[in-house]
């Protein structure tokens, strides 16, 4: 079974905004992550994109590009999860963590600090450093 998400690459002045994933969540538990969510069924990833920075981050996307569609393997599972990445530079609202239960922490992060930080990812720093040049 594979798992369809949008991603979003949250990137203002050359800093990233991650999230530290609470420790009791079933994937991925306290590692930091890009912002994002499950497509629901019927729903464009656009409008996935919408709904979780709205429910995540209590802000809407003004400016986005669509990125690349990754395919990540899931931690002790056959499964896999697809992501559909998005560079988000422009949103309406101030970016706030509204589910704790989801992401203990929200922070901003310049490359090298992102790049030291415990990664939900391996591939994330190569991505990072691809992407935070289109800002």
């Amino acid at each position: 079974m594979n798992h369809e998400v949008v991603g979003a690459l949250i990137i203002q002045s050359h800093k990233i905004l991650l999230g530290q994933r609470s420790a009791t969540r079933a994937f991925y538990p306290d590692v930091w992550d890009m912002f994002g969510g499950h497509v629901e069924p019927g729903e464009h990833h656009e409008q996935t994109l919408m709904r979780e920075l709205q429910e995540e981050l209590g802000i809407t996307p003004t400016e986005w590009k669509y990125l690349e569609t990754l395919r990540l393997s899931l931690p002790e599972s056959h499964e896999e999860m697809i992501v559909h990445l998005y560079l988000v530079t422009a949103w309406r609202g101030i970016p706030f963590n509204h589910q704790p239960e989801e992401h203990s922490v929200i922070h901003w992060f310049a490359l090298p600090e992102a790049n030291q930080l415990p990664l939900a990812d391996p591939s994330y720093p190569m991505l990072f450093a691809r992407y935070l040049e289109l800002e």
